[in-house]
């Protein structure tokens, strides 16, 4: 456990030591350090809500200032019950230490006690000061939704107050940049009850922004040498079977029966693109083959695990498959990073770093292969991020079943870190489906697999980027690109040969005709975040010139349209 996981794992505890003096007939459960904070679950005897959590909070500082060590016990399992005989939750989690034969043992400070394994700060009354309590929410114990409902209370703590204050900084800037409020407000995207959780539908402006993206990701992706194929959204499970995805992958969507035979919907491209690999015989000359898909795939995501566009059921992944020989896989793999950089750089995501996610050498069975071949593919994976001189760490565990990876992090405008590019290093389902090409000397050889996904799942990139710019895309890739605001009925025909000059010119645009005050029009086109309004009145329409404002309040001035078009186009054209 790392120091800021012990930090908040210490303040953990005093939530609990907090509740427990408020509250004396709950019960708590255990208290984990997640990624951007605490919680800890109870079972309260009435309801509590967001309102109690400042009661909590003073009597956390008051307490905190008493506790200036954590004492570890070792206990024995009769005083361990003995000690929460009255707590089920506890009785359970000792149980399940002696039967696999842990030591157990009870940390302590400031007289409170609690069943733990460690994990804690040597001086808590001087570090634990920089917290604060922010949401209450409903928790099935142990996460079964066989169990019992209980309370769980996150929290959020760090070593000073400045590191604090930007985090909450950046949770009110979350709210208010929130992709399923904006997605709401501007008409991008809809969850529907008839159509089923996790089952985004895009409404016309949201289906323009994903239109752009998947057609900027083709052309860049044709320029590096990638060729585009299509495949279907099912297959026979026994593809699946054989790719080791049906024994391996938690998330496969149940299976269908189509006459006498089994089928299930992908949640991989990978198989598929392996079939088109399949389809002849190929040679060393023709290798590095590099195939990619704007594919849908589909997964059984829990509904509790649904989050807006973040986490869906079915999810577009802008996939691709390089077949390569052994001794090009330096080039290939940097050639991959070189690809998401310049993605990156587009869509104004200039901050990242990467985390090379491998096996865990102590569970062996959850992947496929030999060491030696592990060791190979990620020792490449980490000479290939330091040729780039870009920031890593090793996430051990986190590889995938069938090889190494990649993982790309990337900072938005609000500081928070997404993991977008997976670049995956796969030597082992080359194997398992027999690809081969012949080499030089004629030879039968099998070729190495990068499995890469730039942007990952579209859907969640959108979200991304809903948040990133707040709703105010630029222009590129802004739904409406230009409103026209006719002043009265009267300046409506010279609108509408504006319009029609846009159009030409393939300029997304809207006509706002509504019997409004053109303030009023200039406030709606702003709420909509669309990048230009084009005012026209008596002026304009005599002298055939527009006056142009952007979304952000300034007044552009006077400009003959064909002047305007140009500007427009320019930035269309290099994605600003």
């Amino acid at each position: 456990m790392d120091k800021l996981a012990e930090l908040r794992h210490s303040c953990a505890h005093l939530l609990a030591a907090a509740v427990m003096d408020l509250y004396p007939k709950a019960k708590r459960t255990i208290g984990p350090p997640i990624d951007n904070g605490f919680y800890y679950d109870f079972e309260f005897p009435s309801p509590i809500s967001t309102s109690d959590l400042t009661r909590i909070e003073e009597k956390m500082r008051e307490l905190a200032k008493s506790w200036p060590v954590f004492v570890r016990h070792e206990v024995s399992l009769d005083d361990a019950r003995l000690e929460n005989k009255d707590n089920p939750y506890k009785l359970e989690l000792i149980d399940e230490f002696s039967k696999k034969g842990e030591k157990i043992t009870v940390y302590e400070a400031g007289g409170f006690r609690d069943l733990c394994r460690g994990g804690h700060v040597a001086d808590p009354s001087r570090v634990l000061k920089h917290f604060k309590l922010l949401s209450v929410a409903g928790a099935y114990w142990r996460g079964d939704e066989k169990n019992k409902m209980l309370t769980r209370i996150y929290g959020t703590c760090f070593p000073t107050k400045e590191a604090l204050d930007k985090y909450l900084w950046q949770q009110e800037e979350a709210k208010k940049r929130d992709h399923r409020k904006l997605g709401k407000e501007l008409g991008l995207f809809l969850f529907s009850t008839s159509v089923g959780p996790g089952l985004p539908l895009f409404a016309p402006k949201g289906a323009v922004i994903r239109s752009e993206i998947e057609a900027y990701l083709k052309k860049i992706k044709e320029k590096y040498g990638l060729t585009f194929v299509w495949t279907p959204h099912i297959a026979r499970s026994q593809l699946y079977i054989q790719s080791k995805h049906w024994q391996k992958y938690d998330a496969m969507m149940p299976a269908l029966r189509i006459e006498d035979d089994e089928y299930t919907l992908k949640p991989m491209n990978c198989p598929h693109h392996f079939q088109i690999y399949l389809m002849s015989p190929h040679s060393y000359k023709e290798l590095p083959i590099r195939y990619a898909e704007n594919a849908t795939v589909y997964r059984y995501e829990k509904s509790g695990e649904i989050n807006g566009l973040f986490r869906v059921r079915s999810l577009t992944q802008d996939d691709s498959h390089w077949f390569v020989q052994s001794e090009n896989l330096p080039e290939e793999i940097d050639k991959a990073i070189d690809l998401a950089q310049q993605i990156f750089k587009t869509f104004q995501l200039p901050n990242y770093r990467a985390r090379i996610s491998i096996r865990d050498k102590g569970n062996k069975d959850k992947y496929l292969g030999e060491d030696r071949v592990w060791d190979i593919a990620e020792k490449e994976l980490v000479k290939a991020v330091e040729k780039r001189k870009i920031k890593y760490e090793l996430g051990e565990g986190e590889a995938a079943f069938y090889g190494p990876k990649i993982d790309i992090m990337v900072e938005d405008s609000l500081g928070r870190e997404w993991q977008l590019t997976t670049i995956q290093l796969d030597f082992n389902q080359p194997k398992n489906f027999d690809l081969a090409y012949t080499d030089k000397n004629g030879e039968k050889k099998q070729p190495a697999v990068l499995h890469v996904a730039i942007l990952g799942s579209i859907e969640r990139f959108m979200a991304i980027l809903i948040e990133h710019f707040a709703g105010a895309f630029p222009l590129w890739l802004s739904p409406v690109q230009v409103k026209i605001l006719p002043i009265s009925e009267k300046h409506a025909g010279c609108a509408k040969e504006i319009a029609l000059a846009l159009k030409k010119n393939g300029i997304r645009h809207e006509v706002d005709e509504a019997n409004k005050t053109v303030g009023y029009k200039i406030r709606e086109s702003t709420l909509q975040k669309v990048p230009y309004m084009i005012i026209i009145g008596d002026k304009e329409s005599q002298s055939a010139s527009i006056s142009v404002r952007s979304r952000d309040g300034k007044d552009l001035g006077v400009m003959e349209i064909t002047a305007f078009i140009s500007k427009l186009k320019e930035n269309i054209e290099t994605y600003q």
